[in-house]
């Protein structure tokens, strides 16, 4: 089981080996934790990103799904791009927002991955209730089976830390 850690912060300023990246399903850019790590992990990320669509991902990434790119200029090795659920959007959408942990650590695991930094996915624009994000994402990550010893989950405000500290305690 992997051990978990909090971090109010910046995720583009993780030293770990993959940053997973809230990504819309064109994975192509976007806003919010999407904008910022293509800002600063430069353009050999859109340029991953722009290969995968033209090869395995021409419709885009799915919700829930996830995959891995180059992760640029960012201090990290790799990035994985996980596509969350839009909250009511789907009467699927805790399944597909846990798949989003559950599949970024397979592919974590797939990439020799030991250190690995979440964002609170889903929890912007797609509007997530953060303590019912919190609670999917360490109930998934802790009944993984993966090989991944530390996921850091990188939060950005003092709510999205509690939140979180609250799940960990349950």
């Amino acid at each position: 089981m992997a051990h978990i850690t909090l971090v109010r912060g910046d995720i583009t300023e993780q030293a770990v080996d993959a940053v997973v990246n809230a990504a819309n399903s064109s994975l192509l850019g976007g806003g919010g934790v999407d904008g910022a790590i293509h800002r600063r992990g430069g353009p050999q990320i859109l340029a991953a990103c722009r290969d995968l669509r033209a090869s395995h991902y021409g419709k885009g990434l799915a919700t829930g799904q996830a995959v891995a790119t180059t992760a640029g200029r960012l201090p990290a090795s790799w990035v994985i791009h996980t596509v969350g659920p839009v909250w009511g959007a789907s009467p699927d959408g805790p399944a597909l927002l846990a798949s989003c942990f559950a599949r970024s650590l397979a592919v974590a695991d797939e990439l020799g991955a030991r250190t690995v930094a979440f964002p609170a996915i889903s929890t912007g624009v797609y509007r997530w209730p953060m303590e019912d994000a919190a609670r999917i994402a360490v109930e998934t990550v802790r009944d993984a089976q993966t090989a991944v010893e530390e996921v850091r989950f990188v939060l950005f405000d003092e709510a999205a830390h509690e939140a979180f500290a609250a799940a960990l305690v349950d």
